[in-house]
This record gives structure tokens, sequence and C-alpha cells, in this order.
């Protein structure tokens, strides 16, 4: 158990170190794309739950999300203009692709559900985001284009993300680590299923 629990972390931290690299890249475009054209910001929102997806994807445990997307937010904070709050972006991102998994006990790793997760994560930071930068004043067409790239943008990077831990998994990366696409509540045994002397042949006749 220790070392699976070892051999978890280490492919977490890989992950979000990978992911880290790449958020530092995004974050000169994003912050580019902020200030010469606002509208278009969330186009480049996704790069964001790419980390949680891929640790999702291929290991299907619980944590695995909000573990990488922080150890990803961690190293990029030297090279993000937003310093140490890129941790708080990427944990928050982390945490909400957590919640529609979390809802199933973790027991439930089908496509669809990702894609639902991804949905409702980037349609509530683009929200946020919409009212932080008072978008509600733009005109409609703006509003409508923000929000919608907010929801696009991860729904796309959830693909390259699930892309990318099936090719992880080819490579036999999360063997031993993973846990089956659907797991099924295991029944209780009951008295009744317990072997009885009888039963077992464990009962001896005298004569």
């Amino acid at each position: 158990m220790k070392n699976t629990s070892t051999r978890l972390l280490l492919t977490c931290a890989a992950i979000g170190v990978a992911g880290g690299i790449v958020f530092s890249i995004s974050a000169y475009v994003s912050g580019t794309l902020a200030a010469a054209a606002p509208m278009f910001y969330g186009a480049v929102i996704g790069v964001y739950f790419l980390p949680g997806v891929i640790a999702q994807a291929l290991l299907r445990r619980g944590g695995v999300a909000l573990i990488t997307s922080v150890i990803a937010g961690l190293v990029s904070v030297p090279f993000q203009p937003i310093g140490f709050a890129a941790v708080m972006a990427a944990g928050s991102i982390g945490l909400l692709q957590e919640i529609p998994f979390a809802i199933t006990r973790y027991r439930y790793w089908r496509a669809w559900l990702f894609y639902v997760a991804v949905t409702i994560a980037g349609l509530i930071f683009g929200i946020g985001v919409y009212l932080a930068q008072g978008a509600e004043q733009s005109q409609p067409w703006v509003q409508v284009l923000h929000i919608g790239l907010f929801v696009l943008s991860p729904v796309f990077f959830t693909w390259v993300g699930r892309a990318v831990a099936a090719g992880l998994d080819r490579t036999g990366a999360g063997r031993g680590l993973q846990l089956p696409i659907v797991r099924t509540r295991q029944p209780r045994s009951t008295d009744s299923d317990a072997p009885t002397n009888a039963d077992s042949g464990a009962g001896t006749s005298t004569r």
C-alpha cells in the first residue's frame, strides 16, 4: 500500500510538473489576449484543465486532479505574471474537476462525465472572470463569446488530455495504480453466507 501511495504521488507530481511548464508558456499568451482582446481570454483557459484531466483519466482516483493542478500551479509561479495567484487559480480548477466525480464517490469514470465536469467548471470559472472584468457592460455578442469560450476551451483541452492519458496508459504508466472505470459496490456478506461446520465438512461423527 505504501509503495502504491508513493507511486501515485510521483505520477501526480510528474503530470503536475509537465502541466506547470505548459502553464508557464500559456500565461504569456493569455496575458497578451487579456490585454489586447479580453473577449478571447477564455480560448486558452482550457490549458489549466489539462493536468487534472490527464491524472483523472489515467489513474481514476479521487484527489488526483486537485493534487496535480496545485503542483502545476506551484511550478509555474516563477514564470507567471500573476505570481502565487496561479496556484489559487489552478487549485480552484482542480477542485471544480473533483466535484462531479466526488458525487459518484469516485466510482464512475465514464468519458461523458469528464465533459460534464469541465463544462460546469468552465461555466463557473467564466462567470467569475466575467464579473471580475466587468464584461456585463460589453455588447451582448461579446458576452456570449466570452462565456462560450470558457466552456468550449475546457471541453477541447479535456479531449486533448484524455488522448494524452490514453497514450500514457499504453506505455504502462498507470499500471498498478488505476481503478476500474466503473466500480460496483461489493455486497456485504451475511451470517447465512458464512460456512457452517456441516457445510465445510468440519464436523465429526462419533460412534
